[in-house]
C-alpha cells in the first residue's frame, strides 16, 4: 500500500490521517525498520567479533554452532511435533514456542562451547569443536526431515528463509534487551580486539587475559546471533560480508573505527534488502536470505578485485 511520506511522519507523531495507515506504520513498517536495524548491525558486528577472534575472514557469527542449535531447537518443535500425536503438535506450533526452542538450542550450543573453550586454549580448536557440534545438530535435523511430512518439512524451510516482519512491541522489546547485552559487552571488548589482531604473544604482553577475552567474545556473539536466529530466523552472509566490505572502505583494522562502522553498514545493507524483497509496487515478498546474499555478494567480490588484496 502506498502511503504518502508526510503521512508516514504524521503517523509517527501521533497525527491520526487515516486509522489503517497508522496501524500499517506504527504495528507493522515501523517494527521491522527496526528488526532490520537490529539485525544488520547486530550480524555484521557478530562476524567482526569472530573473525578477529579467529583471524580468520571466512568465520562468521554462526562459526561456533549457534545457529545449527537454533535450527535443531526449532527443528524438534516442527518437525518432531507429529511424535506427539496431532492436537499437542497444534499447540506446540506457535510463534513464541519456536523462538524458546530457537533460543534453548542456541544456548545449549553455548553451554557446550564455553565449556570447551575453557579447557582448551588453542583458538582454532574452539572454531574446529563449533563447526562439529554443527555438523552433529546437522545430522540430527537431516534424521527429523526424512521422517517428516511434506507440510512440516515446508513449514521448517520457510522459517529457515529468514523474516524480519511479524515482530510485536513486546517482542522487539525482549529482542532489544539481549541485543543491547551484547553489543555492550562487544564495545567493552575492543582493546582486545585490537591485542587479539597482532597474535596471542603480542596480547599477552599487552596484559590482555586471553581466556577471559575469548569468554567475553563468545558469549558476546553467541547473544547476539543467537537472539537474532530466534526471532528473524537464520540470516545468511550479513555477518561474514559487512565486516570485509567495511575494511575495504575504510582500510584500518582498528576496532575503534571498525566496530561503529561495522554496525551502520550492517544495519544499512539490511533495510536496503529488505527494501528489495518487498518487491515495491508488487503483492510478493521475496526471502530476505536470498536478497542479502544477491545484492551483497557482487558488492563484495567487485571491491576485492578492485582491491586486489585483502585488509585483515
Amino acid at each position: 500500500m502506498y502511503i504518502p511520506l508526510k503521512s508516514i511522519f504524521n503517523s509517527l507523531f501521533g497525527t491520526i490521517e487515516n486509522s489503517t495507515w497508522e496501524v500499517i506504520v506504527t504495528d507493522y513498517r515501523l517494527p521491522k525498520a527496526i528488526t532490520a536495524i537490529l539485525v544488520g548491525s547486530g550480524l555484521g558486528i557478530s562476524g567482526l567479533l569472530m573473525q578477529t577472534l579467529f583471524r580468520n575472514p571466512l568465520a562468521g557469527p554462526f562459526v561456533l554452532g549457534i545457529s545449527s542449535g537454533a535450527s535443531l531447537g526449532v527443528a524438534l518443535v516442527i518437525l518432531g511435533s507429529g511424535l506427539f500425536g496431532s492436537l499437542l503438535a497444534t499447540a506446540l506450533i506457535s510463534k513464541w514456542s519456536i523462538v524458546i526452542a530457537s533460543s534453548l538450542g542456541s544456548f545449549l550450543v553455548l553451554l557446550a562451547v564455553l565449556a570447551v573453550s575453557s579447557k582448551v586454549r588453542d583458538t582454532m580448536a574452539i572454531l574446529i569443536i563449533g563447526l562439529m557440534f554443527g555438523s552433529i545438530t546437522a545430522a540430527v535435523v537431516s534424521v527429523l526431515s526424512y521422517f517428516s511430512s511434506a507440510e512440516q518439512l515446508q513449514q521448517y524451510i520457510f522459517w529457515g528463509f529468514g523474516s524480519l516482519s511479524n515482530l510485536s512491541w513486546a517482542e522487539l522489546t525482549l529482542f532489544f534487551g539481549i541485543y543491547l547485552l551484547g553489543i555492550i559487552l562487544s564495545i567493552a571488548s575492543i582493546k582486545g580486539l585490537n591485542g587479539l589482531l597482532l597474535g596471542d604473544h603480542y596480547a599477552k604482553s599487552l596484559g590482555l587475559n586471553l581466556k577471559q577475552s575469548r569468554l567475553v567474545l563468545i558469549l558476546a556473539t553467541s547473544l547476539i546471533a543467537g537472539t537474532i536466529t530466534a526471532f528473524a530466523g537464520p540470516i545468511a552472509f550479513i555477518g561474514l560480508a559487512i565486516p570485509h566490505l567495511t575494511r575495504q572502505i575504510f582500510k584500518t583494522s582498528n576496532h575503534k573505527i571498525l566496530l561503529p562502522a561495522v554496525f551502520l553498514f550492517g544495519a544499512l545493507v539490511m533495510l536496503v534488502c529488505d527494501s528489495i524483497a518487498q518487491l515495491p509496487g508488487s503483492d510478493y515478498t521475496l526471502p530476505i536470505n536470498a536478497i542479502t546474499a544477491l545484492v551483497g555478494a557482487p558488492v563484495v567480490i567487485w571491491l576485492l578485485v578492485r582491491q586486489r588484496k585483502m585488509m585483515f
